[in-house]
């Protein structure tokens, strides 16, 4: 077979000998999506099968929608690491930068030994960084590292890794989607992991709230700067009133872009305590939304990425508009020029 990542072979190898011996926290970011939640249960599981004590930890609760990947699976929560020895090395999955996991979980796990991650926006952070941004998601990485490295992949393991490449390839269907996308994921359902299952479980068991949802945001969709870009918006409270979850908000904002004609979708989540949320997704590599997040302290990839403000809510709208069609205008001059 050939290898898929010959370049992180001695960092890998590096950080496996690192964690012998040791208890090691599998640490996700807050608001777990499939690439997140799936990488975690596969390095864990991985992990163990080599003897090392190994738990995934979040600030949030795994999502409902993807807890078929989860059970049996030890995921610990912000406060039951807080209270616990202070004798965990760490593993940081699916994280653009050290901060992306919360404030308290950055504080408690301060040296991460390892950083594997697939974002354009991550300077590395941690002993071991092993970042592919040409990578579609994390766990494509983790899934051509464990391969490479002749590791036992069992059907839990392969089902978490196909998961999380079918979600952050959008089904397959993503610029960042490559040829190695789809030979890990053949690779993956040779192992045991069942489409199938994975498409039911991520696309067929929508909530009432999550479609309630779905109408509040597509009734606030405006088109902005000339119609290149759409934004939508949800406001504070929004997930009282439908009877959703902050999960729910997965995949609205590519409504926002599907748009014919609009080349960046936005979804912009208010909060009650003065802070945004927002979610930007491109349609071109070209357009580098990770630039537009970056001036407001966020990142991700050159065609998805995202922030967290405290701001108004009615001054960050005209920020943003005004960084969407600044970005607008330097790619028209690129292309022009």
């Amino acid at each position: 077979m050939e290898k898929f990542y010959p370049q992180f072979a001695e960092g890998f190898a590096r950080l496996l000998a690192s964690l012998e011996g040791r208890t090691v926290a599998v640490v996700g970011h807050a608001r777990p999506d499939g690439d997140c939640i799936g990488a975690q249960v596969a390095l864990a599981r991985a992990l163990r099968g080599r003897g090392v004590d190994a738990v995934c930890v979040n600030a949030d609760a795994v999502p409902r929608r993807l807890g078929f990947l989860t059970p049996g699976e030890p995921f610990l929560r912000t406060d039951d690491v807080l209270g616990r020895p202070d004798n965990y090395s760490s593993v940081f999955v699916d994280c653009a930068d050290h901060g992306r996991v919360g404030e308290r979980l950055r504080a408690r796990f301060v040296e991460p030994a390892g950083n594997i991650d697939h974002h354009l926006s991550n300077l590395g952070y941690a002993a071991v960084n092993l970042v592919d941004s040409a990578s579609a998601a994390t766990c494509e990485i983790l899934a051509g590292l464990i391969l490479d490295a002749g590791l036992p992949v069992d059907a839990r393991m392969a089902q978490a890794l196909y998961t999380g490449i079918l979600t952050d390839t959008g089904q397959f269907r993503f610029n960042s989607t490559s040829r190695r996308s789809f030979l890990l994921a053949g690779e993956l359902v040779v192992r045991g992991a069942v489409p199938a299952e994975a498409g039911f479980e991520l696309y067929e068991r929508e909530s009432r709230g999550k479609l309630r949802l779905l109408e509040w945001f597509l009734a606030s969709l405006r088109m902005e700067c000339g119609g290149r870009a759409c934004i939508g918006v949800l406001p504070a409270g929004v997930f009282a009133e439908t009877g959703a979850e902050p999960e729910d908000t997965e995949g609205l904002v590519d409504y926002a872009r599907s748009i014919d004609g609009v080349e960046i979708g936005v979804l912009i989540e208010e909060s009650p305590h003065g802070s945004v949320k927002a979610s930007l997704r491109a349609k071109e590599p070209a357009h580098r939304v990770d630039l537009i997040a970056a001036q407001f302290n966020g990142g991700g990839h050159a065609c998805a990425a995202g922030l967290n403000l405290k701001v108004a809510p009615a001054d960050f709208r005209a920020q943003l508009i005004s960084a969407i069609a600044k970005r607008l205008a330097a790619v028209d001059a690129a292309k022009n020029g």
